[in-house]
């Protein structure tokens, strides 16, 4: 369980409440444009582009360098790759949390945290839910009052979460709060499909325009005029495609593959990732310019860790007609497990309760026996490309005894190499044990079906 620092008092944190008493740290510095100062009261990214939520006029500061996110805990800050560094009174890190009254240097610009004197309020939602989402945590009523507020406007918004997180759930529910409930909410998949079936799927096609092309056929966008479509794993969008995205998103026209003439849409754009899109973009693999017409609106979905305090509501929502005392005994153990899969992962659990008894559920999902060696577990790789710096979340479980004996016995193979073997069978096994259906075999692994196919793609070159 998380506890407040002094970056927040609890003094209206009960069920019903409608705001939340936090103090946000404050940020003063000076750079070529002279003296500045601004509080932080979300995730705020800081770099020398003039889209950045805090501008630093220094030629040192990479044009997206840092985001700094106050948590209950105080001021966390992570690089995102920048050329010159992230500095915390004088140690470098990929992140880490500045004390409340620390120095943070970002290439050769030093900014002061200054503890804010007064607290003021954050706005909760008075209930447990919104439209389908589930929550009764402070940080849940938070985000629900955030996706109230983006669904009374039609801007894009980009919603940041790890997998299993329900980034798509939270799209649905901003469409269904939205003065476009009543038209299509259509969904695409941006890391299901190879680039030219992608294109096509986007923005439709003309009879005869590539091989297969029997018949004209509008895409996503055009499908959902009037409505929202909602671009899923937006960074897995091909950089070549980019620009045309960039295009469509400022002037509401698409082009049919084909076809000269462009037709005008009504729609709102809705984007998720689990992807680092700010590292890909000081990498270069993500252009910047669509980032930040992506991200008008950002919306950052919790880890269930930071939720805890809803895995009873989400249990009774998962499993309603079971007994009192049936959640009860399931309850104790939920609280202690560190849900890397989040809400899915949870669900995923809860259902094989729901199937098998609560008992056999946790025996099912008990880690592997240190002793005999005879088995290895093989836990799904982090999401994450290894080139980018990882997310702010605590580090995934070390290997189990049995684990390293096993990889003992090949250091005679580069680690690499075994990994990427290992690897490529597990994933070659788990799609052929489920008749090749990826979607079965992400349920089952408890992983998300766009890494799948990141996977089966990686071992098929």
């Amino acid at each position: 369980m998380s506890h407040p620092s002094d970056f927040e008092t609890t003094l209206h944190e009960m069920p019903g409440a409608r705001s939340v008493a936090r103090r946000h740290p404050q940020l003063v510095w000076s750079d070529a444009t002279g003296d500045h100062a601004a509080t932080i009261e979300r995730l705020t990214l800081v770099g020398s582009a003039k889209g950045a939520d805090l501008t630093v006029a220094d030629s040192t500061v990479s044009r997206l360098h840092a985001e700094l996110e106050p948590r209950r805990d105080g001021l966390w800050i992570r690089d995102l790759g920048s050329r010159n560094g992230t500095f915390i009174n004088g140690i470098r890190v990929t992140s880490g949390r500045a004390p409340e009254t620390g120095k943070i240097q970002l290439g050769s610009t030093v900014i002061s945290l200054v503890a804010s004197p007064t607290a003021s309020q954050v706005p909760l939602w008075p209930e447990a839910r919104f439209g389908a989402l589930v929550g009764q945590s402070v940080v849940m009523r938070e985000l629900f009052a955030t996706l109230a507020a983006v669904a009374a406007t039609d801007s894009t918004a980009l919603i940041f979460g790890e997998t299993g997180t329900g980034k798509e759930r939270v799209a649905e529910a901003i469409h269904e709060a939205s003065a476009r409930r009543a038209a299509p909410f259509v969904i695409v998949d941006c890391a299901a499909l190879p680039e030219q079936l992608l294109q096509s799927e986007l923005f439709g096609h003309a009879k005869g325009a590539f091989t297969g092309a029997l018949a004209a056929r509008p895409g996503a966008i055009e499908s959902a005029d009037g409505g929202t479509v909602f671009l899923d794993e937006i960074g897995e969008l091909p950089l070549s495609m980019q620009p045309t995205l960039l295009r469509v998103l400022e002037s509401r026209l698409v082009r049919r593959l084909g076809e000269t003439a462009h037709r005008s849409v009504d729609v709102r754009f809705l984007s998720a990732t689990h992807r680092d899109l700010r590292s890909m973009v000081t990498a270069g693999a993500f252009r910047e310019d669509l980032y930040f017409r992506l991200a008008v609106l950002p919306v950052t979905v919790p880890p269930l860790r930071e939720r805890m305090d809803d895995i009873a509501l989400l249990l009774e929502h998962f499993l309603p007609r079971a007994t009192e005392a049936a959640r009860t005994e399931l309850l104790a153990d939920l609280l202690d497990r560190p849900w890397l899969g989040n809400v899915r992962e949870l669900r995923n659990f809860i259902e094989r309760a729901a199937a098998f008894g609560a008992q056999r559920a946790l025996a099912m999902s008990a880690p592997p026996s240190r002793e005999g060696g005879a088995s290895v577990s093989i836990p799904p790789a982090p999401p994450s490309l290894p080139s980018l710096p990882p997310p702010l979340a605590p580090p995934r479980p070390s290997p189990s005894g049995s684990d390293l004996g096993v990889l003992a016995a090949t250091f005679d193979k580069p680690y690499r190499e075994f990994r990427d073997d290992v690897e490529r069978e597990y994933i070659e096994r788990l799609v052929k044990r489920h008749g090749g259906s990826v979607s079965a075999a992400a349920q089952a692994a408890g992983i998300d079906r766009t890494y799948i196919h990141r996977l089966v793609r990686k071992h098929q070159r």
